[in-house]
């Protein structure tokens, strides 16, 4: 089970950088340079860091596909670090998860190992309230890859209508960047439970 859940989520990483038919390139490359700068979440010290030139794939529809997949994946990997942190601590929940499992027992285990401690049962509850989230984001009257809002958290629903816009974007920077350290984070994490001193600032913590 540790095998298919990291798995799950290096499939995932890599779906978010799945490539899409390109139209011309001359016409691509200067839609996607212009996107790049109106799409937000550029932030110092290095803005619109893009070495790989992923934003010149595609056109706009595609950059706005590549920014929620980034927004997707950092809403996942902070809720992960934090989770993984709490989980470490030994800090639990009161009474049982299941009939025969306490929480007070998976707080003992390594996060990963309380994963693989989790009945099936209770995994599949996890992974529908996922699928049911995914699918709320995505079946928006307009899609974002053709100009509509990009994914919002489904719940709890925040209602940002009376904010300011340039306190709005500030806010979404600062989304975008914990997330992005998330996913370093998160990743760190998982190859120093499976590779003993992968990470040298980790070794010897009782969480891995």
């Amino acid at each position: 089970m540790k095998t298919s859940f990291i798995a799950s989520l290096l499939i995932a990483s890599a779906a978010a950088f799945t490539t899409v038919p390109q139209h011309s390139a001359k016409s691509t490359r200067t839609v996607a340079r212009v996107s790049l700068d109106d799409i937000g979440g550029a932030t110092a010290p290095l803005k619109n860091f893009d070495p790989l030139r992923v934003a010149q794939i595609g056109d706009e529809s595609t950059l706005a596909w590549f920014r929620a997949a980034e927004l997707k994946h950092s809403r996942v990997a902070m809720l992960a670090t934090t989770g993984y942190l709490v989980q470490g601590a030994g800090i639990h929940f009161p009474g049982m998860l299941s009939s025969n499992v306490s929480f007070e027992d998976l707080s003992k285990m390594k996060p990963l190992e309380a994963w693989d401690a989790v009945p099936d049962a209770g995994k599949a509850q996890i992974i529908g309230t996922i699928f049911v989230a995914e699918l709320a984001t995505e079946s928006k009257a307009v899609h974002y890859t053709k100009g509509g809002p990009l994914p919002e958290i489904v719940f709890p629903k925040f209602d940002f209508s009376n904010i300011d816009p340039a306190v709005l974007e500030k806010k979404r920077c600062r989304e975008l960047n914990n997330g992005r350290l998330a996913m370093i984070g998160i990743m760190s994490f998982i190859a120093a439970n499976n590779i003993p001193g992968s990470v040298p600032a980790l070794v010897g913590n009782p969480a891995f």
